[in-house]
């Protein structure tokens, strides 16, 4: 009998260009949580897909001389080939350029409108050209643009908006009435201290400044903010339908039982999505869940380094199953998870060769070699000792599945896989007890080692089954070497509650048959070899990076630079040689850097100039990520006097260039220079 239904939603992946691993872990995640509700009884309805529009994607798209869509088109391509990869099992992926979509955005936005909770309006204030926001004459500091430090000029432009402040009491007693609401607890207690609290601003909903978007239909100069455009696609892509005409699906699935998405954009999926549904008197999801991110052990994932890891790269050096193994299991319920190369020969050689592989292989291989592969569950022939033995066995095996579904009820994945590999291991102790190398010496226990075998080849059956939705095609391999069907989780359900340990004798066959060559489920990897592989790979994919700048170099040269090449900009005032004499300029290596809490624009770096660190704020999120940034030689001004950004201080400025079009890039050395060398 069905459990009911659950329908599961990750976070729509935006199309600004192909996902790494830390990006692919989510749709993993959400599989596995997926697979085993199915496996659990329920109906299951799994939703991903991508967000496409924005002014980013615009400019992505300018830069290489295709149309907006042409692009998305080949990025969302490639984003469904990774989950299909990965063998995720999602029902539907949607795309945010889907007409039935951009159709029911439109019709969301103009009802919004009709019934009064969006308005227009203008943003008027300071405005900051680099940031391309507003801010009032209290957020300035000393001035200047609180996030870069900039000058800011008056400014004014038209904009529809959405009244966030007419909802945001009814929200905070929603959060406090379902404390299930927002998970983890650390997550809920952000959104609310920081955001609900001290009082909601009216949200921005339309956008006059680029075109790529979906257009309002009753004033076609604005489009639609992207968020409000990417939130709606968890009803829109189940048949929500704005004037009332829902779907019959619709109204089976909705509310979801679970957005999983990533910790960064937890604001606008409790915060801005909520009050959506509200205005649309559509009811609230039951559970958002903020996921940690999943690391680089070193901390310099970067696409300018070519040192960045995409699942392709993972599942060529170790299989699809063995990724899906890594990311599950290294990312903590709340803190973010580290992937490090030495940590995936590791878990390859320790956890799935040795404590699984190793498992399987050699209780095959013995009942080969000592039955023929034919193995009965005896029960005769067995002292106090070995009952004893037997009991705890059948007590794990017999408690696993409850350990799994309460770790899972909790989206504690990686507990759930840590409670099957125990199973795993209680099995390798069992070996250890037995010693069935030594009752095959004597005749008269040959019946008690067939039992011996019976009892882990029972083991193996209940672990493979509860294995299934973390790697199915491992536990379909293992379910073909013991030639048994998974075990249905209603019975391991009912062997939970009954907690007749006994009654687990029965799950595999009372005389079965396994294969007669068992195969290798996963080859132990030599790290120094696998190391000496990834360099190589970093290092093509660098120099396939460095070709398109070498080839812009000869063409400089050749003097045949186009007028798009060239900007110019409003000189300032002439300065004499002692003004300039005043500044200091020098090389520094960022050794860290992170995103300056509350800011939309601001990094903070650790800058390293010869022999002392510096920290040092910078106005160009929007341009560069925390790791990008970490291990680059950049150009310092060292000797500007320290000043107060955002509550933070400043201790200098990194030098960048800046286009026509507010784009920005970094100032750096041509050649290898070390830190703290002088610029003159």
């Amino acid at each position: 009998m069905s459990k009911g239904k659950f329908y599961i939603t990750t976070a729509i992946a935006y199309t600004s260009g192909t996902p790494h691993i830390g990006n692919s872990y989510e749709i993993v995640l959400a599989d596995s949580i997926a697979r085993f509700k199915r496996k659990d009884g329920y109906e299951v309805y799994f939703q991903t897909g991508t967000d496409e529009h924005g002014q980013k994607i615009e400019l992505k798209a300018q830069e290489r001389g295709v149309t907006p869509k042409q692009f998305v088109d080949g990025v969302a391509g490639e984003i469904r080939r990774i989950c299909d990869l990965l063998n995720t099992s999602y029902d539907h992926f949607i795309r945010t350029t889907d007409g039935y979509h951009e159709k029911q955005v439109q019709k969301i936005f103009k009802r919004l409108h009709d019934q009064g909770d969006i308005y227009k309006g203008y943003y008027e204030g300071l405005y900051c050209t680099p940031c391309e926001s507003f801010w009032t004459e209290s957020q300035l500091v000393d001035g200047k643009c609180p996030d870069c430090g900039r000058e800011v000029k008056p400014a004014k432009e038209e904009a529809y908006f959405f009244r966030m402040s007419k909802y945001a009491d009814r929200l905070i007693e929603h959060i406090n009435t379902h404390p299930e609401f927002i998970q983890p607890v650390s997550r809920r207690n952000e959104m609310m201290n920081n955001f609900l609290l001290p009082g909601l601003q009216d949200l921005c909903v339309s956008r006059t400044s680029y075109t790529w978007g979906i257009p309002v239909t009753f004033d076609e100069k604005h489009v639609i903010y992207v968020w409000m455009d990417a939130l709606t696609n968890y009803i829109t892509g189940i048949g929500y339908d704005a004037d009332g005409a829902s779907s019959e699906q619709y109204r089976k699935l909705w509310p979801a039982d679970l957005h999983l998405i990533g910790k960064d954009i937890i604001r606008f999926h409790t915060i801005y999505w909520p009050i959506f549904l509200m205005a649309l008197g559509e009811p609230l999801p039951k559970q958002v869940f903020g996921h940690p991110w999943l690391l680089q052990g070193d901390g310099k994932m970067s696409k300018s380094k070519g040192n960045v890891i995409y699942a392709d790269d993972l599942v060529d050096f170790f299989g699809v199953d063995a990724v899906r193994y890594f990311v599950l299991h290294e990312m903590p319920f709340e803190n973010d998870g580290v992937i490090t190369w030495d940590l995936l020969v590791e878990r390859m050689n320790s956890d799935l060769a040795n404590t699984l592989g190793n498992l399987v292989n050699r209780t095959i291989s013995m009942s080969n070699k000592y039955f023929g592969g034919r193995v009965e569950n005896k029960r005769v022939g067995v002292d106090a000792g070995e009952e004893d033995v037997d009991a705890d066995l059948s007590a794990v095996i017999a408690g696993a599945y409850a350990k799994v579904a309460g770790k899972m009820d909790e989206l504690r994945v990686a507990d759930a896989i840590t409670e099957i590999f125990t199973l795993f291991k209680r099995c390798n102790k069992y070996i250890d007890e037995t010693m069935p190398w030594v009752l095959a010496k004597d005749e008269s226990r040959r019946d008690r080692l067939a039992t011996v075998l019976y009892n882990l080849l029972n083991g193996i059956l209940v672990g493979a089954s509860l294995l299934e939705p973390y790697m199915p095609e491992t536990s379909e391999k293992i379910m073909a070497q013991i030639n048994a069907a998974p075990v249905d989780f209603a019975v391991l359900e009912e062997c939970a509650k009954s907690g007749d340990a006994a009654g687990v004798k029965a799950l595999y066959p009372e005389s079965g048959k396994v294969t007669e060559t068992p195969e290798i489920l996963f080859a132990r990897q030599d790290l120094e070899e696998l190391i000496g592989k990834v360099d190589a790979m970093f290092e093509a994919r660098r120099a396939a990076a460095d070709a398109p700048e070498k080839q812009a170099e000869e063409t400089d040269r050749e003097g045949t630079q186009t007028s798009a090449d060239v900007i110019d900009v409003e000189p300032k005032e002439t300065i004499n040689y002692d003004v300039f004499d005043q500044c200091q300029f020098r090389v520094g290596e960022i050794i860290d850097c992170k995103e300056v809490p509350k800011s939309r624009k601001l990094l903070c770096s650790q800058v390293r100039i010869g022999s002392e660190v510096r920290q040092i704020l910078s106005g160009i999120k929007q341009h560069y990520s925390p790791e990008e940034m970490i291990g680059k030689k950049v150009m310092v001004l060292v000797n500007l006097q320290p000043r107060e950004i955002a509550g933070m201080t400043s201790e200098g400025m990194l030098l960048c260039a800046e286009d026509a079009e507010g784009k920005l890039a970094l100032v750096v050395p041509e050649r290898e220079m070390p830190s703290g060398a002088e610029i003159c």
